[in-house]
């Protein structure tokens, strides 16, 4: 993905240009058809996506619990631990999506260690219960 469609993403928006083209190498843009299942509850997980078009649905026990769009971004846990979905996303139209993996989380990990703590700090705001 191109470094000007990264920084456009609130996720990445904060992050610099180096950092930016080093995020770039490592993710890879896919399309998705609607009804795709992006993230099964349960699953082991080890894929963080930003979707940079197209429309998804999250559910947890089988109820919606919200509607992604562009811009959004989901199983980030995935990149820092190895651990279950929570929750089911599934595209609710055709999608274009910025997916990074684990291992490549890991490879960026060791030479920018300061991308970590914006996935961490992105982790911990959405943990926090709403008030």
């Amino acid at each position: 993905m191109e470094q000007d469609r990264l920084k456009a993403v609130p996720f990445f928006s904060s992050m610099s240009k180096k950092d930016l083209a080093a995020i770039a190498q490592q993710t890879d843009e896919i399309a998705v058809a609607a009804g795709k299942v992006l993230a099964r509850e349960g699953d082991f997980g080890d894929e963080f996506f930003v979707i940079d078009a197209g429309t998804a649905e999250v559910s947890r026990g089988g109820e919606r619990i919200a509607e992604l769009g562009a811009g959004d971004f989901f199983g980030e846990m995935a990149l820092i631990e190895a651990d279950r979905r929570n929750a089911t996303v599934t595209a609710t139209s055709p999608m274009s999506l910025v997916v990074m993996t684990r291992a490549s989380f890991r490879a960026l990990d060791r030479s920018m260690p300061h991308v970590h703590e914006t996935v961490a700090k992105a982790i911990a705001e959405r943990r926090e219960p709403i008030t």
